[in-house]
C-alpha cells in the first residue's frame, strides 16, 4: 500500500513538472493596453485577468486578420507593404504572400496591398484587393514564382469600384462588401459618385444595398445572418450601423446601432473601421481607443484600449482569441 501512494505521489509529481516545463517552454508576450469594463456583461466574454498580447510588430498598417484552422494560423496583410504575413504560436511570423493587392509596376501608391481578407466555402483566399480596386481570389499556389489572382469583380454599372475594403460570406456563399475611396491615390480616376455597400451573389449578380454611407468600412454579418452590420469611418459620424435583411440578402431597413463620435480624442486614436461579431451577437468593433464590445441592441459592455489605432480584429475558429491589427501591432486578448 505504502509503494502505491509512494508511485501516485511520484505519478502526480512528474505530471506537475511536465506541465510547469510545458508553461516554461510557451512563448511569453509583452502586454501592452488594457480592458475598460463599462458593464458586467463583458465579464462573460473576456476574463478579468486577460491581457493584451503583442505577437509581432514593425508592420506600417496591419491590416484584415483571418485564421486559417488547417493551418492553425493567423493571416494579415500590412497594406501599404503590398504583403500579407503569417502568425503561429510555433513559428511566430513569416511572410506568406507578396504581392497581395497591387499587380503593376508603379512605386509610389500610398495602400497598394490586399486589405480586408475571407474564405469562400472551397477555402479560396478571397481579397479586397486595393491596389486593383477589385475583389479578387487567389489562384495560383503560394510555392509559385508570382501569386495569380482572378477577378471576382471590378465595377457597378460599368464604372470602376473605388477600393474595395472589407467583405464577409453568408452560408449561401453571397458575398457582401464594402467600397470606400481610402486606397486611391490621387491620380486614380474616381468613377463612382458614392461609397457603396454591395452584395455579389453566387451567380455573379452584383447588388447595391447602401449608398447613403459617406465612409462604410468594416462589415460584419449577425449569427443569423439577419442583420448586417457596417462600419462608417467618418470623424463627424463615427457610427456603427445595423441594417436588416430579407431572405434574399437585400436591406430592409437600417439603423444606427452605436454612435461613437463623442469617444474621439488625442488619447483614444482611430474611427470604426473593422468589426467582428462573437457566436453570443456582441460586437467587437475597432474604433476610438481600440476595440470597442457592443451588445446586439447598441449597448456599449466596455473596450479594449491597445493604445494604438486599431485597424481590425478577428477570431480564432474556437473563440479563444481575439487578435488584432493595430497600426504597426499583431496582438491578441484570451476570450472566454
Amino acid at each position: 500500500m505504502r509503494n502505491a501512494i509512494f508511485l501516485t505521489v511520484f505519478v502526480l509529481a512528474a505530471c506537475s513538472n511536465s506541465k510547469i516545463q510545458e508553461e516554461a517552454q510557451r512563448p511569453k508576450f509583452q502586454s501592452t493596453g488594457s480592458v475598460e469594463r463599462l458593464d458586467s456583461a463583458i465579464n462573460v466574454l473576456i476574463p478579468i485577468n486577460a491581457k493584451i498580447e503583442v505577437l509581432a510588430s514593425g508592420f506600417e498598417w496591419a491590416e484584415g486578420p483571418l485564421w486559417l484552422e488547417d493551418q492553425q494560423a493567423l493571416i494579415f496583410t500590412d497594406v501599404p507593404t503590398n504583403k500579407i504575413w503569417k502568425w503561429t504560436e510555433k513559428d511566430s511570423l513569416s511572410l506568406y504572400l507578396t504581392p497581395s493587392g497591387y499587380l503593376g509596376d508603379r512605386t509610389d501608391k500610398r495602400e497598394p496591398g490586399a486589405n480586408g481578407l475571407a474564405l469562400d466555402a472551397e477555402g479560396n483566399l478571397i481579397l479586397c484587393q486595393h491596389g486593383e480596386r477589385q475583389i479578387g481570389k487567389m489562384l495560383a499556389s503560394l510555392d509559385a514564382p508570382k501569386p495569380e489572382f482572378a477577378a471576382l469583380v471590378t465595377e457597378y454599372e460599368g464604372k470602376r469600384f473605388n477600393s474595395p475594403n472589407d467583405l464577409v460570406f453568408n452560408s449561401k456563399g453571397q458575398l457582401f462588401f464594402t467600397d470606400p475611396p481610402y486606397g486611391m491615390d490621387p491620380w486614380d480616376e474616381k468613377q463612382l459618385d458614392i461609397q457603396g455597400v454591395y452584395r455579389l451573389d453566387k451567380d455573379g449578380k452584383l447588388n447595391l444595398l447602401v449608398d447613403s454611407l459617406s465612409r462604410p468600412n468594416g462589415i460584419a454579418l449577425s449569427p443569423d445572418e439577419k442583420v448586417l452590420y457596417v462600419a462608417q469611418s467618418d470623424s463627424k459620424k463615427a457610427r456603427y450601423y445595423a441594417f436588416n435583411l430579407d431572405e434574399m440578402g437585400n436591406v430592409i431597413s437600417g439603423k444606427v446601432l452605436f454612435d461613437a463620435t463623442s469617444l474621439q480624442s488625442s488619447s483614444r486614436k482611430g474611427l470604426p473601421d473593422g468589426l467582428k461579431v462573437h457566436s453570443s451577437g456582441v460586437l467587437f468593433a475597432t474604433g476610438p481607443g481600440g476595440v470597442l464590445v457592443i451588445s446586439s441592441d447598441g449597448m456599449h459592455l466596455g473596450s479594449i484600449l491597445t493604445e494604438n489605432g486599431t485597424a481590425n480584429c478577428g477570431f480564432d475558429s474556437d473563440e479563444k482569441y481575439l487578435y488584432m491589427t493595430a497600426d504597426a501591432y499583431l496582438m491578441r486578448i484570451a476570450l472566454k
